[in-house]
């Protein structure tokens, strides 16, 4: 008899297990990450530190000015495209000594910079008008909303400092009485300690320069690991999300907020978030308004990344670390509730992305000169005059 014949046949696994042990590969690989996206914030504080010494303020002298803040925090957003790997380096410079006053204006700025990502993603429409129209009317609802919020806010903060009262106000709760490391959250140093420990070694011997290349390949390490995660969260709930997008942002602004908020915390990501809703709108599948809230949302969703990334401070600059954490979150949640409050504010974000959608359909120069203006002259502009 064939050897071959008395074997036992071999039975593939089933398609149902192999996509289980996909999915739990791919949820480790994800839990990977963030434990990378932590070491690397923590890497930027401790090479800032190394770096700057007793001088961080004096290094960012050129950014003193609150709009000139602004306008950092949305050049470095813009090029990155990214709000919640801006937020996080940000939080690792006020752990290593950044003023929160100066940081503040540029997290303001790091909302208007992330939303190129899905105006970029519009022009995927050029081709059909009617399409075009509301897919990039869709896309700059979030954009108008942003520069809103920040007319609104900033020059309240300029003049009496409302976000970092307020921020100051809630970070003791979470902090230990005896010293500034963050309550049930110390097991994080213990943690993290062997991977910041393995990243310095290399750097160890050369000093100021030591810390710029800490600080550097921290901030690489960031870039990669949030990118990463955010592929690795798409390839995940894709599906779900588009479920969830069709059956719960049209039932009004409290669910369009909300989902918006959920859907980003799991993305960590509102570039990938309010990008997946322009093509459902340009194919007519949504209206403007109704991703109007969803986009909000997405706002305040987005700032889990900074408050997991400040988990990873401890010692005296944790208190600041959390505090600008805190005030990414409060910004946008304050800027939410006050332009929704009030019909006349809430309808301006839609007029004004409307008029820019027909201007942008009748001649594309309107596209470029938006971008332009918005991203690289005005930005440079104000950097040249307050420097």
């Amino acid at each position: 008899m064939d050897i071959e014949q008395s074997l036992p046949p071999v039975q593939a696994l089933p398609a149902q297990q192999v996509s289980r042990w996909r999915r739990t590969l791919r949820w480790t690989q994800l839990l990977m990450l963030l434990y990378l996206l932590l070491v690397a914030v923590s890497a930027v504080s401790s090479g800032f530190k190394i770096a700057a010494g007793n001088h961080a303020a004096e290094l960012f002298e050129f950014a003193s000015h609150p709009v000139a803040g602004l306008m950092i925090g949305l050049i470095a957003t813009s090029l990155i495209q990214s709000s919640s790997t801006v937020t996080s380096i940000i939080v690792g410079l006020v752990a290593g000594g950044l003023p929160v006053g100066i940081a503040i204006p540029m997290v303001m700025g790091a909302n208007i910079g992330t939303t190129l990502t899905n105006t970029l993603v519009s022009l995927g429409h050029a081709g059909d008008k009617t399409e075009f129209r509301r897919a990039f009317a869709s896309a700059t609802v979030h954009d108008f909303f942003n520069l809103l919020a920040v007319a609104i806010f900033l020059p309240l903060e300029m003049a009496f400092g409302l976000l970092q009262r307020l921020s100051s106000a809630f970070v003791p709760p979470f902090l230990d009485s005896g010293n500034m490391s963050m309550k049930g959250l110390n097991f994080m140093k213990p943690l993290i300690s062997p991977g910041v420990d393995a990243m310095k070694a290399p750097f160890a011997e050369l000093g100021m320069l030591g810390g710029v290349l800490l600080a550097l390949t921290g901030v690489l390490v960031l870039i990669v690991s949030i990118t990463l995660m955010g592929k690795l969260m798409r390839s995940l709930m894709v599906g779900r999300a588009k479920r969830i997008l069709q059956s719960a942002i049209g039932r009004g602004p409290l669910h369009g907020v909300a989902s918006g908020t959920v859907v980003t915390t799991l993305v960590q990501s509102s570039s990938t978030t309010t990008s997946l809703v322009v093509p459902l709108v340009g194919s007519g599948v949504l209206k403007v308004r109704d991703v109007y809230p969803f986009s909000v949302g997405a706002n305040i969703g987005t700032c889990i990344t900074a408050l997991l990334a400040a988990t990873a401070i401890t010692g005296d600059t944790a208190a600041f670390a959390l505090q600008i954490a805190l005030v990414h979150l409060l910004f946008n949640t304050l800027a939410t509730l006050t332009i929704f409050a009030l019909p006349v504010l809430r309808e301006l974000p839609l007029k004004g992305a409307k008029l820019l959608a027909d201007m942008a359909t009748h001649t594309k120069w309107a596209i470029a000169a938006y971008i332009g203006v918005v991203f690289l002259a005005l930005p440079g502009a104000v950097l040249l005059f307050t420097v």
